[in-house]
């Protein structure tokens, strides 16, 4: 690092949490830079520069690392929990670095997500004005009338949310089951499963199988594996 970068920059990028949460431990005095107490989050630093949070040195991560998990379903993608549930990095090895998940999937969805030593480029691949696109195979018991499809694709108004357009088709079905393909960018909280409801299409399994250039492939539940960094990404 050659140039001055504000500390909660710092933080993140050094893997050891998120931008915002580096912001909240900053507000409550729990961050040194060079043995003095960090008072505010828009204060810069050096690669000269010692910062701790508590008694451990933060250091910056020398390069981007990136990983795949196939999250299973009933574990939540929080560090902390105060209900005691399952957290998808109880699946990491002990002997990994600190990584941060970039975005979220909700407790009974399963699939892709992707872990990072990076706090910048997590935020990189959340943010919707970035397009990165997310998409997930959806199985509902019954039919689907494509009318509904047509509706949701033009964008739709739920609860005073508005959902913009997204992708989606029926992929394949059966007398019991339709499984369909949704693609979307923004990801608002719990779009898919709002949108669901409303139609009255009752989820049987909700999977994501592909964030941006990465796909979940043929990785196994509960699996994790180190992927390359796409250039384009």
């Amino acid at each position: 690092m050659q140039n001055k970068m504000r500390i909660a920059k710092f933080i993140a990028n050094s893997g050891y949490c998120s931008r915002r949460e580096a912001e909240k431990l900053i507000e409550k005095r729990l961050v040194k830079i060079n043995n003095t107490l960090c008072l505010h989050p828009s204060n810069t630093v050096n690669e000269n520069d010692k910062i701790t949070i508590g008694k451990k040195i933060i250091r910056l991560s020398e390069n981007i690392k990136l990983w795949k998990l196939y999250k299973p379903i009933k574990y939540i993608c929080s560090t902390k929990d105060e209900h005691n549930r399952k957290k998808i990095f109880d699946l990491i090895p002990s002997n990994f670095p600190r990584t941060i998940s970039i975005g979220r999937l909700d407790f009974m969805s399963e699939g892709l997500i992707l872990l990072t030593n990076n706090g910048d480029y997590s935020r990189k691949l959340e943010l919707p004005n970035q397009g990165y696109e997310r998409i997930y195979r959806v199985c509902i018991r019954g039919k689907i009338e494509k009318k509904y499809l047509e509706k949701i694709n033009e964008g739709i108004k739920i609860n005073d949310i508005v959902y913009k357009k997204i992708k989606i088709k029926i992929d394949k079905s059966d007398k019991n089951f339709t499984w369909i393909i949704i693609k979307l960018k923004e990801g608002k909280n719990r779009e898919i499963r709002n949108i669901c409801k409303y139609f009255s299409w009752q989820i049987v399994k909700l999977i994501r199988i592909q964030y941006g250039p990465y796909k979940l492939g043929s990785l196994k539940v509960g699996e994790i594996k180190e992927i390359k960094v796409k250039k384009y990404a």
